[in-house]
């Protein structure tokens, strides 16, 4: 163990070991079927947008819209979904190859390190090496949020390139494409903290290019704002009033068309954040304790100690949240720990433990121990290979993942249809899932037939 944990944290090691999460990353992202609902969901979103050539509006089923997120990382995955296929391999590609931009372009923020030491840090953080192969919103708006806040960084140091103050502006666009206007409230107020603190404010005033950046920003996001409520009417109210407002404040939401209520203690948001960042969460606290004076008044440290801890204290008070929402925090938890590198006690343990986690599931994965952790969270096994001539149905509702590895197939039945269908006993397949069954009238189940299941759903047919 001891010849390994000197080996991680060798720094000629430093290339092989950031390509290899990657490489890991990428053997998840081929090996494990998109789960239910949130990436199954989004996938199929991006598939029948491919499929229907419908690039303004995004569609949950053909011919629902999805008024729930705006459609850059749906964009993303339609692109390579369009170019390499729907293998969940490809479908996810976008989301991989942005955690390594990341990842690789913060290495310009080491100054005692490797180049790739802060990607490391970076990918060993859970909650970021998660999303580096899941189908969501949430690492387009990290992004965005990112290029946001280090394009401000760089454009109020002396003698900074112009062009960061419009690059500012085009995340701010990209970050209303990716999600909405959470992009402003999770970026602008760290901006204007940290500029009272450290007494910026009339020279990130004065620095900024207001005109060509607001139009950079609005050329960016507008139109499809536009083409989008002008083809789906309803859709702006739905989104910023219902989305923004009502999601954040009532976690018994009436109005949700596509979620669920989730009804959170105050505060679990710090849980998230202690839990999805160990082992380095126990780093940053004693970090924070023990480097108090130096980190607020440095200006660098003091700007990623602002951004770390606003997105979670922004989400304090919310009813309804998912761990995810965390996500934009991980770019400065890395780069505060990359800073204080040489001076953190237990280097080894640290980095051991954090690139141990990723490789412990690795080999969970390859020894097919892990298999039933997701078997049953998807509906992919139940439905791939089904004979494509004959139909596929499902009582009461479908799950995202049978839709998705139906191509679209699927559809919804509700009791009345199925006693007909077992009238006349065609060929075909039934979706059921456990619990429904359990609560369907004997005369009924005695006409089926179980084809196939897992812990939640089967597959029936009709018996002969």
């Amino acid at each position: 163990m001891k010849k390994i944990l000197s080996i991680l944290s060798n720094e000629k090691w430093h290339p092989f070991l950031f390509w290899g999460l990657v490489l890991i990353r990428g053997v998840f992202n081929f090996s494990l079927p998109l789960m239910d609902k949130t990436e199954a969901r989004y996938a199929e979103i991006a598939r029948i947008m491919v499929e229907t050539g419908d690039w303004i509006v995004p569609h949950i089923d053909y011919g629902v819209p999805f008024w729930a997120k705006p459609p850059l990382s749906t964009w993303a995955s339609a692109l390579s979904i369009s170019v390499f296929g729907d293998h969940a391999f490809f479908v996810r590609l976008p989301y991989l190859l942005l955690a390594v931009f990341i990842g690789l372009f913060l290495g310009r923020y080491q100054k005692k390190n490797t180049f790739y030491f802060p990607g490391i840090v970076l990918l060993s953080l859970p909650e970021f090496y998660l999303h580096a192969g899941v189908v969501s919103t949430d690492l387009f708006l990290s992004f965005s949020v990112g290029l946001v806040l280090l394009s401000f960084w760089e454009a109020v140091q002396k003698e900074s390139s112009s062009y960061w103050g419009y690059l500012f502006f085009a995340g701010l666009g990209l970050g209303l494409l990716a999600k909405g206007p959470i992009v402003a409230i999770l970026t602008l107020p760290p901006i204007g903290l940290w500029c009272v603190f450290t007494g910026n404010i009339k020279r990130a005033v004065v620095t900024a290019p207001w005109v060509g950046g607001v139009i950079i920003t609005l050329v960016l996001s507008l139109p499809w704002y536009a083409f989008a409520e002008w083809r789906s009417p309803g859709f702006i109210d739905y989104f910023i009033v219902g989305e923004h407002f009502e999601r954040y404040f009532n976690s018994d939401w009436k109005g949700d068309k596509y979620g669920f209520p989730k009804q959170q203690p105050l505060g679990i948001v710090w849980l998230f954040f202690i839990a999805f960042v160990l082992p380095w969460s126990v780093l940053l606290i004693r970090l924070i304790v023990k480097k108090w004076k130096q980190i607020k008044g440095n200006p660098w440290t003091l700007f990623l100690l602002i951004w770390m801890i606003w997105t979670p204290f922004f989400f304090t008070s919310s009813k309804s949240l998912i761990h995810p929402y965390i996500l934009p925090s991980m770019i400065p938890v890395a780069l505060m720990i990359v800073y204080f590198w040489k001076e953190v006690q237990y280097k080894k343990t640290y980095l051991g433990i954090g690139v141990g986690i990723p490789l412990a599931l690795f080999f969970l994965l390859m020894s097919g121990i892990a298999k039933p952790l997701y078997v049953n969270n998807t509906d992919k096994y139940l439905v791939t290979n089904l004979r494509p001539e004959v139909p596929v149905y499902s009582l009461d509702q479908k799950s995202y993942s049978s839709q998705f590895y139906t191509k679209g197939k699927i559809q919804t039945i509700d009791l009345n249809f199925l006693t007909q269908l077992i009238q006349k006993k065609p060929v075909a397949y039934i979706r059921i899932t456990n619990k429904r069954w359990n609560s369907l009238p004997l005369e009924i189940r005695t006409q089926l037939y179980k084809f196939r299941e897992n812990r939640k759903t089967s597959i029936y047919t009709f018996k002969k």
